[in-house]
C-alpha cells in the first residue's frame, strides 16, 4: 500500500476560495472588511517568516492587515498597552501575538489580555474552556486545520480509534477534544506512555505533534490508518516531520507530507477565524 497524500496547499486553497467568494458579499452588507492585527517582538527568523506569510495571505484575501514589529526590548507594560488599544479598535477583528515571546514577558498575561472576541488564535482561557465543554469558540488554528483535512478526505470519525501523540496546549489537547466531539474514541500519548507503538498501532487516525523528527515509524502504524503529521523539524538541510515518511507511507491509507501538509492550513484557519470574528461583530453568524 502507498498512502494518498493529504496536501495542505490544496485543502487550504479550497478554504481560501470560499473566503474570497464570501468577502465581497460581506463588504457590501457592512461597508467593512475583516481586520487582522499581528504583533511581532524581536528578530527570530522563523517568527518573522510566519508573520510575513500571515500578512501576505490576509492582504491577498482582501482583509485589512497590519503588523506591529516591536524591538526585543519592548516591556510587558508596553505590549499590554498596545493590546488594550487594539481591543478597542473597531476596524480590528482579530489580534495575534506571535509566539514565543522574549523571556522577560509573561506569555500567559499577554494571551489573557486579548479580548475573547478577537482571540483568533484560540488561546484565551475562555475560548479554551468553551472548547472543553463544546460551546461556541475560536478553535486553535493548527488543530482546526487538522480537522479540516480529515473533513476534506471525507473521513468519518464516528466510532473510530484516534490516537494523539503529544499533549501541548497548542495542538495535542485541543485536537483531542475536537476528535472527541466528532465521536472518536481518543487516546492521548506522551513522553511517559509505556510501549508507545502498542498504542499507536490501534489508531484508525494518528495525529502526531511532539517536535521529534521521525519518531513514529511505519511499524508503529495500523495498516490503512490516516496519519496527520503536525511536526516540522530541521534535520541538516531538510525539513522532516515527527513521522518517518518513507516507512509510514507504505502502511497508511492517507498521510500528510512535511513540508506541504498541516503547515499551510494554520494560516488559512487564522483567516477563517478572523472572518468568523468579523461576522459575529456584525450579527452575520
Amino acid at each position: 500500500m502507498t498512502a494518498k497524500l493529504i496536501k495542505g496547499p490544496e485543502v487550504a486553497a479550497a478554504i481560501r476560495k470560499q473566503i474570497a467568494e464570501e468577502l465581497p458579499v460581506l463588504k457590501e452588507k457592512t461597508g467593512e472588511v475583516p481586520g487582522l492585527s499581528v504583533i511581532l517582538i524581536g528578530e527570530d527568523p522563523a517568527s518573522k517568516a510566519y508573520v510575513g506569510n500571515k500578512e501576505k495571505t490576509s492582504k491577498e484575501l482582501g482583509f485589512f492587515s497590519e503588523v506591529h514589529r516591536l524591538p526585543v526590548e519592548t516591556t510587558q507594560e508596553e505590549l499590554l498597552a498596545l493590546i488594550d488599544r487594539l481591543n478597542r479598535d473597531e476596524k480590528i477583528h482579530g489580534i495575534l501575538v506571535q509566539l514565543p515571546l522574549p523571556g522577560h514577558i509573561d506569555e500567559k498575561a499577554v494571551l489573557d489580555a486579548i479580548a475573547v472576541e478577537k482571540d483568533v488564535d484560540g488561546f484565551h482561557p475562555i475560548n479554551v474552556g468553551n472548547l472543553m465543554v463544546g460551546d461556541d469558540c475560536f478553535i486553535p488554528c493548527t488543530p482546526h486545520g487538522c480537522m479540516k483535512m480529515l473533513e476534506y478526505i471525507g473521513f468519518d470519525l464516528k466510532g473510530k480509534n484516534a490516537v494523539v501523540v503529544g499533549r501541548s496546549n497548542i495542538v495535542g489537547k485541543p485536537v483531542s477534544l475536537l476528535l472527541l466531539q466528532q465521536h472518536a474514541t481518543v487516546t492521548i500519548c506522551h513522553s511517559r506512555t509505556t510501549d508507545l507503538g502498542a498504542v499507536t498501532r490501534e489508531a484508525d487516525v494518528l495525529v502526531v505533534a511532539v517536535g521529534k523528527p521521525n519518531m513514529i515509524t511505519g511499524d508503529m502504524i495500523k495498516p490503512g490508518a490516516v496519519v496527520i503529521d503536525v511536526g516540522i523539524n530541521r534535520v541538516g538541510d531538510k525539513l522532516v516531520g515527527d513521522v518517518e515518511f518513507e516507512s509510514a507511507s507504505q502502511v497508511a491509507s492517507y498521510i500528510t507530507p512535511v513540508p506541504g501538509g498541516v503547515g499551510p492550513m494554520t494560516i488559512t484557519m487564522l483567516m477563517l477565524n478572523t472572518l468568523e470574528s468579523f461576522k459575529r461583530k456584525h450579527g452575520l453568524k
